[in-house]
């Protein structure tokens, strides 16, 4: 799907990170902009920087009505057609753990912003999107993100590899589901990247985890995530799939 000048792109957890190197690339390629973060987040200065053609608007992924109030601010701009998930939190605790189980409030936090929030997200924008002429036979795309924890979860990581493990069970149900509305439904799989998440580790422990990565042995680039996001807008056969992006990486158990 070409991103034309009507083009609309909505990216949650749009200040930082994976999400704002996202919506850096999206703009660059033509695309206006919704930013969805938090109050305290910098998406304000970001929305700023870009100028007219992009917008912020303080968002709870997990509250349908201020979800539904940003996918209203995106079609105000143009034709909502590219969404693409990336707020989430990584909680850790172990299932029993020195304190004893593992609170529920505390799993349940996870699971609610990074499974039930993708999720609430997913919904409204695509029937949002159900009035789009299609382009290059698409109405949209929704790009989600899960974890290569979904696959290797790592000691401490219960909550955060179910709820990611939730986000890849969802992409080719999803995709399915709205097929027959020409929306497509993708899913990438970081693994270990420069974003806020890691940006507290001393530095021995960040150059612990580039060297588990086989090739290249680093921590991944916000940008080489929102190429991944570019192709995928792209690249129309793209639909129900969950990719991995990890530099072969399959994490050890701690």
């Amino acid at each position: 799907m070409q991103i034309n000048e009507s083009t609309v792109a909505l990216v949650t957890g749009g200040a930082s990170g994976l999400g704002g190197a996202t919506v850096r690339r999206l703009h660059a390629d033509g695309a206006a902009v919704v930013i969805l973060d938090l109050p305290s987040s910098p998406g304000e200065a970001l929305a700023a920087e870009l100028g007219e053609r992009a917008r912020f608007v303080a968002t709870d992924v997990r509250d349908e009505s201020q979800v539904q109030a940003a996918i209203d601010v995106a079609r105000e701009l143009g034709t909502l057609r590219i969404v693409v998930n990336c707020a989430g939190v990584g909680t850790p605790g172990r299932v029993v753990g020195k304190r004893g189980p593992l609170p529920l409030e505390q799993f349940a936090n996870v699971i609610n912003i990074n499974l039930i929030g993708t999720f609430n997200v997913l919904r409204l924008a695509a029937a949002a999107m159900l009035d789009n002429e299609p382009v290059d036979g698409d109405r949209g795309v929704v790009v989600m993100t899960a974890s290569i924890a979904a696959y290797d979860g790592q000691v401490g990581q219960a909550a955060y590899a179910a709820s990611k493990g939730g986000v890849v069970g969802l992409t080719l149900s999803a995709a399915r589901d709205l097929a027959d509305k020409a929306i497509r439904v993708m899913t990438i799989a970081p693994g270990t990247f420069e974003t806020p998440m890691l940006a507290g580790l001393p530095p021995e422990a960040t150059a612990v985890l580039e060297a588990q990565v086989p090739h290249p042995s680093r921590l991944g680039k916000p940008e080489e995530y929102a190429n991944l996001v570019a192709h995928v807008v792209d690249n129309s056969m793209l639909n129900g799939e969950v990719v991995r992006l990890d530099g072969a990486l399959r994490m050890p158990p701690r």
